[in-house]
């Protein structure tokens, strides 16, 4: 099957850790990988944001990158780049019209719309995953979201148009229906973990205290990074580590922020801020942790607490979005409530205090991680979706059905 990945903001060959780059960049280039080894030819497609890009890159995992030109060839946040969707759409729809795919598969709101656009001239179905909704985001966040007016209406608008919804967790099938998107046409397909990469053996980086707490993401208020430190100050034997943002982390405001918190607490010698941290690095930091906490205010999916999990480490984590659908509680680690620091470091004592029960924990993520949440069940998965959307139209050989 000839899919047709479409991911304006968020390549694939995207270093992690800054403002636009983090979750859905994995995604997009795991699942493609993973399509790929089931013998299908994926294509993904992402904006040119620099001028020195090649206008197709060939990876190593199987599947080509191409980089589009919408708008000026450098960085822009993402919630600038609505004005150059119709620049993306007209090119897809060209490209399309000389290699037409089987299937196109966007990711996040402004690709669903230069996809939807192109796809109507060309005639090709399309499945869509949002990543986030501008409904909860407009929500948690009010008057300081920073997404386009538009983008709520589009959202509904793709709900309608797209011939089938791949949603990453049921907090979001509920949300969807509120918005008015019919039940039978979403399928539920979650985020996954590449369980070679993450993995209980391996090398682990050495801690400065008795227990260490690890937390991951970009450096944003929602990920809740600063109810973490307020609860490092009930937790006096153990250290919190930081990892994302720039590799100069000290010049990012919003470390020096929690830095300054961190201050103001008592804590900060026990707070380290470790930047960005690259991909082969991470899982021997994710290993030297006691515990894994992801607590932001909300999260559509959350990819950290699965590697965290493959790394046989139990997980504090905040009862919203995706996370409830991963993370167990009292099973593979705790849920707590968002943006609580009380109850968070009542979580996090309840693990650190438990070496038998954190064993267990981890062991039991190890567990759900392998069953439910490789990348290899996840193509899987997402294949039968494409099944659905091209039944009854002829597709290129490939893949395992």
């Amino acid at each position: 099957m000839r899919i047709a990945m479409v991911s304006e903001h968020a390549s694939p060959l995207a270093v992690l850790g800054g403002v636009d780059a983090g979750g859905q960049n994995v995604h997009v280039a795991a699942l493609s990988a993973a399509l790929g080894a089931l013998g299908h030819d994926v294509v993904v497609y992402t904006r040119r944001d620099d001028p020195e890009l090649p206008d197709r890159v060939r990876t190593e995992q199987g599947y080509d990158v191409v980089h589009v030109p919408a708008g000026p060839a450098q960085a822009m946040p993402k919630d600038h780049l609505l004005p150059h969707m119709g620049d993306f759409a007209r090119f897809l729809e060209q490209q399309w019209y000389d290699e037409r795919p089987d299937v196109v598969h966007s990711h996040f709101w402004m690709s669903g719309l230069a996809a939807v656009l192109a796809a109507r001239k060309v005639g090709v179905p399309v499945v869509h995953t949002y990543h986030a909704l501008g409904t909860v985001k407009r929500h948690h966040q009010g008057a300081d979201d920073t997404s386009p007016a538009e983008r709520i209406g589009i959202e509904r608008m793709l709900g309608r148009e797209v011939d089938r919804i791949a949603a990453t967790c049921g907090d979001e099938v509920t949300e969807l229906m509120r918005m008015g998107v019919q039940r039978s046409r979403i399928s539920v397909v979650p985020c996954g973990v590449d369980p070679t990469r993450f993995r209980p053996e391996g090398p682990t980086d050495r801690r400065r205290y008795p227990h260490r707490i690890v937390s991951v993401g970009r450096l944003v208020p929602r990920k809740g990074f600063q109810d973490l430190i307020t609860a490092l100050r009930s937790l006096p034997d153990a250290e919190l580590v930081i990892a994302g943002g720039p590799v100069e982390v000290d010049t990012d405001p919003e470390a020096r922020r929690l830095a300054a918190h961190a201050e103001r607490l008592g804590v900060r010698n026990r707070l380290w801020l470790a930047g960005q941290v690259s991909r082969d690095a991470m899982p021997a930091l994710l290993r030297s942790a006691d515990v894994v906490a992801c607590v932001p205010w909300y999260e559509p999916f959350g990819i950290v607490p699965l590697e965290a999990m493959a790394c046989g480490v139990p997980v504090v984590a905040s009862a919203v979005g995706g996370l409830i659908d991963t993370v167990v509680h009292g099973v593979t680690g705790v849920l707590v409530p968002p943006r609580d620091p009380a109850a968070l470091a009542r979580g996090l004592h309840s693990l650190l205090a438990d070496d038998s029960r954190r064993e267990a924990c981890g062991m039991a993520g190890l567990d759900r991680v392998g069953v439910r949440y490789t990348w290899d069940r996840i193509a899987e998965d997402t294949e039968r979706v494409y099944e659905r959307v091209t039944v009854g139209q002829a597709v290129a050989v490939g893949g395992t059905r």
